[in-house]
């Protein structure tokens, strides 16, 4: 098996600007935020991103990093929306393309399933047809003869996704309640990455988790990272929660300008290593820090 290893700027050097990002993960929860961080260190520009958003989003938006977003939602969770999202879409900053989450769903799997679309209800006798004139219907050639939307692939350049565990080869496993569609976002990509709390042998997932958790296919990624506390601040559990207390910073620090960019001069104009000392789920009294090994 090859070894995929990489750091993060190996990542960012990767993607380049225009491209369809996938960012995996669900609101403020498992997130790949440490690459997120590299890219708003980068010249990258004019993205789409697509996500089941959280601060991934706004991050990127709040740096003019992107062109439009796709989504069935933006939220942190505990905090309802994001703040610089919230701006950059009520502005036109962005464009936008917002459906439902199911429909998000159908779309990133006809994309890793490599067809051009698959038929739903949802979104009939709803605004998102409305708000979405780019989006079809179809008639199911069968005796019933259904209007039924066609959910366009969601087709991706890239995709990131961040897990508790892998291996050098690229095999992830996800140690909390929910993998979420990661699955997908990579196989709706060209170029496929993940980023980990820990690479750990092969051998020894079995001793973090039972077989269900290895979610993530090697022969799903392109890239693996070892990023500890690299979903920060969003959760990551069972390694840590999401930090509650950096969140209302990062949202209070929204509010006016100046405020903002003396957060991201604190926190975002650093490199990794530097934000994790300041800022990372360490710092947290909730945060444990991932284990070398043994079950959970």
């Amino acid at each position: 098996m090859s070894d995929k290893q990489l750091d993060l700027d190996g990542l960012v050097a990767e993607l380049s600007s225009g491209m369809t990002l996938g960012i995996g993960g669900w609101g403020s929860r498992r997130k790949p935020m440490a690459a997120v961080r590299a890219i708003l260190r980068s010249d990258l520009t004019d993205l789409t991103i697509v996500s089941y958003g959280g601060p991934d989003v706004g991050l990127l938006c709040a740096a003019g990093k992107v062109a439009k977003v796709v989504y069935g939602f933006v939220t942190l969770d505990s905090i309802p929306t994001d703040p610089h999202f919230k701006r950059a879409r009520q502005t036109g900053a962005i464009e936008a393309m917002e459906v439902d989450e199911g429909m998000f769903y159908l779309g990133l799997l006809a994309a890793s399933q490599r067809v051009p679309f698959l038929p739903t209800r949802a979104g009939l006798g709803s605004d998102v047809m409305r708000v979405n004139p780019g989006l079809k219907t179809v008639t199911s050639p069968y005796e019933d003869g259904e209007e039924l939307v066609a959910m366009p692939a969601l087709n991706l350049d890239a995709a990131i996704v961040h897990v508790n565990r892998a291996d050098t080869s690229g095999s992830g496993q996800i140690l909390g309640p929910d993998p979420f569609f990661d699955e997908l976002f990579l196989g709706a990509a060209r170029k496929r990455f993940i980023t980990t709390e820990a690479i750990i042998p092969t051998e020894e997932f079995l001793d973090h988790g039972p077989i269900q958790t290895m979610c993530i296919s090697r022969l799903l990624t392109d890239g693996v990272v070892a990023t500890p506390g690299g979903a920060h601040f969003t959760a990551c559990v069972p390694d840590y929660q999401r930090d509650e207390a950096f969140q209302k910073e990062y949202v209070t620090a929204a509010a006016d300008d100046d405020s903002w960019a003396a957060f991201a001069a604190r926190y975002l104009a650093i490199d990794e290593a530097s934000y994790q000392q300041s800022a990372g789920p360490f710092r947290s009294e909730t945060a444990q820090p991932p284990r070398e090994g043994g079950g959970q």
